[in-house]
């Protein structure tokens, strides 16, 4: 699904890209995890078309869940 989808698509790729460049950075995974995490989180993930602000808060809590 590409990026320019809405719903809960842009919270989580967001999401996740923020959890695993954490994951780098503390040195706990390597810089070329972190495209496959994202990807994983993003494959993993039912998008709500129309979301609430829970839905959106949801969506980046689950796609912040380490990998």
């Amino acid at each position: 699904m590409p990026a320019k989808s809405g719903g809960t698509y842009p919270a989580v790729l967001c999401a996740a890209d923020e959890a695993s460049v954490e994951l780098f950075l503390s040195q706990r995974c390597q810089f070329t995890d972190i495209a496959r995490y994202v990807e994983q989180a993003l494959s993993q993930h039912k998008v709500i078309n129309k979301p609430t602000l829970d839905d959106i808060m949801a969506a980046d809590a689950w796609a912040r869940i380490p990998c």
